[in-house]
């Protein structure tokens, strides 16, 4: 679970994104919405430990982020970026390995126990038949599985992923977010990520996390419709939504 008190996030001394009192139970998927430069990248790098917050705290399963040594850190984390890593002649399951860092040391061998859990992760997403591709071989969609799967090797409550839809075709954002929807609620992980695909979030998410106006603000599609918060989101960002049947309609 994560937990959030009086957090205060941003870079020096320029707060970003103010008083955040949010929480997330294990088994949820939270998509987090907001316009370019609202601050969820910067909120997603402090919950990662990547940099520090202003003020306030920020828990994980009841222990405070910045009391945990970076080992600690990344065994209770894992993180996907939207950055394409470049890795020459390395196979999908030797990048999926590398999850297992953790617990081996950077250039620890694996035991037959840390191959297990690779190729258990591997196949919990779907590409055991990709294992030994070279990872510049494979298409968009491939790869994010491939660092999804990264990211289930390394056995952390949590995962945080920073647009992993952005650069995917539509039937391969559909299926990613499925698959994470799926994860969370089948191994009881957290599982929060930022998109710009509003209308996959309100459909797809167990709740969502809203930044506007310097705060978050979260809900269910459901609950965030009914008191205008959503609505308010969607306008601003020139988006018509229909609140009966969750479509949107971009204005022209």
């Amino acid at each position: 679970m994560i937990e959030l008190r009086k957090l205060t996030v941003g870079y020096g001394n320029k707060a970003v994104l103010t008083d955040i009192n949010q929480q997330i139970e294990a088994g949820q998927m939270v998509c987090l919405l907001g316009a370019n430069g609202a601050g969820k990248s910067t909120l997603l790098r402090t919950l990662a430990g990547f940099q520090p917050p202003l003020s306030g705290h920020i828990f994980l399963q009841g222990r405070d982020l910045n009391s945990l040594s970076l080992m600690r850190r990344s065994r209770a984390v894992s993180v996907v970026l939207t950055e394409h890593i470049e890795v020459p002649y390395m196979c999908v399951e030797d990048l999926v390995g590398m999850g297992r860092s953790p617990y081996t040391g950077f250039f620890g061998s694996l035991s037959e126990e840390d191959r297990k859990v690779v190729d258990e992760a591997i196949g919990m997403v779907g590409i055991s038949d990709l294992a030994q591709r070279s990872i510049n071989t494979l298409s968009d969609g491939e790869r994010q599985k491939a660092m999804l799967a990264k990211a289930l090797a390394q056995q952390t409550p949590v995962i945080l992923l920073d647009e992993p839809t952005a650069f995917l075709d539509f039937h391969a954002k559909v299926g990613t977010l499925r698959l994470m929807l799926r994860l969370a609620h089948e191994t009881g992980k957290t599982i929060l990520l930022s998109t710009h695909d509003v209308e996959m979030a309100i459909q797809l998410s167990d709740l969502l996390w809203i930044v506007q106006e310097g705060t978050v603000t979260a809900g269910t599609t459901a609950s965030l419709t009914a008191d205008g918060t959503l609505g308010r989101f969607l306008q601003a960002e020139g988006i018509n939504y229909d609140e009966t049947d969750h479509t949107l309609r971009i204005e022209s």
